[in-house]
């Protein structure tokens, strides 16, 4: 069995377990999910530039309210403290609810729970963005395509369309 950090840093009993079982065919193969189309894991450009408009939305934003500055590096760093807090806001809160931020949904992607439940939740939404925030988590992926994030979460990236 793997250990948490995936399989990339498996145990040499696990990479031989591993290099007996065939290896997946397309990334979600093993979670059951189709090749290709609504459903299929998305793939790591959707999700990139679901996280860029989600950065720029929450930038804008936050511009609504405070004026940045770019010469004052105090209004700079309160400009970037609330967008932060703006970037939580537009990410967990819809991720919990609806399964996507309003940049997933532009790239025509949802997150899923692996266990079939339809709603996210309010804990896992957070966690994945904590991770998220923090880079790493997110950019380490498996075969699956799934990054850190996912698999503490117990969910998977889909395409909507």
């Amino acid at each position: 069995m793997a250990r948490w950090t995936g399989e990339w840093l498996s145990s040499p009993a696990t990479a031989r377990a591993a290099a007996d079982s065939e290896p997946p065919r397309w990334p979600g193969e093993h979670l059951r999910l189709p090749e290709d189309g609504v459903g299929a894991v998305a793939g790591s450009g959707r999700r990139f530039l679901g996280l860029v408009v989600d950065l720029l939305l929450a930038s804008l934003l936050t511009s609504l309210f405070i004026r940045p500055e770019f010469a004052d590096p105090g209004v700079m760093q309160q400009f970037n403290i609330w967008s932060l807090v703006m970037w939580v806001a537009i990410t967990a809160v819809p991720a919990a609810v609806f399964g996507f931020t309003p940049g997933m949904a532009v790239c025509g992607v949802r997150v899923a729970r692996l266990d079939g439940r339809s709603m996210v939740g309010v804990w896992r939404a957070l966690v994945r963005a904590v991770l998220t925030f923090l880079i790493i988590p997110a950019a380490v992926r498996n075969a699956d395509n799934r990054g850190w994030h996912d698999r503490a979460t117990g969910t998977v990236v889909v395409r909507m369309r």
